[in-house]
């Protein structure tokens, strides 16, 4: 196994108009919105691990499973020697390491006495398997990849943290698909993080709309006539347009839709700017395996495992896991320290996104953070 890290520095511009009216939570918040136009320049650290011959669930391997990720903050270790201020923040579906660097997240978490103060806090956020710099499909095994799933994830990214000599984590954070993986870390781990906190997913097989909606983006890229069983020579253009359409819906918030497009013509454009954006940066056969690495995710059998603190948050606009379904509700109760919040539809909501809006619920992080902060 190898361990290469190199520094770097992030310039983030926060444009006018990405907050709209703080959320009101039932507790008073001290959050604000940035001001418009700040620049904030995160130091951050670039590092990859290779995993020599890493073995999938499936059966297949590869010979060396290359982890990117970064990081940023230093790590502390307690007197018994242990890491007592590494942080893993686990990006969604598609994403990357640097997908939870985006303004509305990091500029209100990492600063000087913030949540994640990164002067407090290492913080490590990497890119899974099939994602950013990491090994995946389109680096040239196409679709002969392995077919990995959110087990092989958890467990590469344990194997990348033994390299790095992480021995404990203060805090799981993950968003969707990494809101997933935090279950089963918490099942998988248990004890290797003092808390734990899942934001937009449910602990539950991916079954009903969810899993059609995923099936239809995977199988629009493979009627594609140019799919070629993944031996594309260009991509099939068709299909990913037809996947986005479906991943724009999935992610949607009727709100702020009808706000920011209220005429037929403004919609329109919408639409055709946002898949545009999209279309350019998907490949087929890696859109194809990370929506598929969802399909045997199921924690519910061993939720009672999940022994540390979760912090739980929903949004009652989240179309992939819309809270009529009930299943939280009953899930919660089967953690012995879990706490499930629903969001309720506000102006500050984004439907699945909020995930990343970190002043709906920045609140609440830091109440955990001190109930959960160990004791001396």
């Amino acid at each position: 196994m190898q361990l290469r890290i190199t520094r770097n520095l992030i310039a983030i511009t926060i444009l006018p108009g990405i907050f709209a009216a703080p959320y009101v939570s039932a507790q008073p918040s001290a959050s604000t919105t940035p001001p418009a136009q700040q620049t904030v320049s995160w130091p951050t650290a670039d590092g990859t691990v290779t995993l020599q011959n890493f073995r999938f669930g499936t059966g297949e391997s590869l010979p060396e499973l290359r982890l990117h990720y970064i990081t940023l903050g230093a790590p502390h270790r307690n007197a018994a020697g242990h890491t007592d201020n590494a942080i893993l923040l686990l990006h969604g579906t598609g994403g990357n390491a640097h997908s939870l660097m985006n303004p509305v997240f990091s500029n209100v978490l990492f600063g000087p006495g913030q949540p994640l103060d990164i002067t407090k806090y290492f913080l490590i956020l990497p890119d899974d398997i099939g994602h950013g710099q990491s090994s995946k499909p389109s680096d040239g095994l196409h679709a002969h990849f392995p077919a990995y799933d959110y087990d092989d994830m958890v467990r590469s990214q344990r194997m990348m943290l033994d390299e790095m000599k992480i021995d404990h984590l203060r805090l799981i954070l993950g968003t969707s698909m990494g809101c997933m993986q935090t279950f089963v870390w918490g099942e998988t781990y248990s004890g290797f993080a003092d808390a734990l906190a899942p934001f937009a997913c449910l602990p539950v097989q991916i079954a009903g709309r969810n899993r059609m909606m995923r099936y239809m983006i995977i199988e629009a890229i493979k009627q594609d006539p140019a799919w070629m069983d993944g031996e594309y020579k260009t991509e099939p253009r068709q299909g990913i347009h037809n996947a986005d359409e479906l991943s724009f819906i999935m992610g949607s918030s009727p709100l702020q839709l009808q706000k920011n497009a209220p005429t037929r013509q403004q919609a329109e454009q919408y639409i055709d700017n946002s898949l545009a954006r999209a279309d350019a940066g998907n490949d087929a056969n890696d859109m194809v395996f990370y929506y598929n690495a969802s399909r045997n995710y199921d924690p519910s059998p061993n939720l009672e495992r999940i022994t540390a603190p979760v912090l739980w948050i929903n949004t009652a606009d989240d179309f992939i896991n819309p809270p009529e379904l009930g299943i939280a509700e009953k899930m919660v109760k089967r953690m012995p320290n879990a706490r499930f919040i629903l969001l309720p539809i506000s102006d500050a909501t984004r439907g699945h996104g909020t995930h990343t809006v970190a002043t709906v619920w920045k609140d609440y992080l830091a109440e955990f953070l001190r109930a959960t902060e160990p004791k001396p």
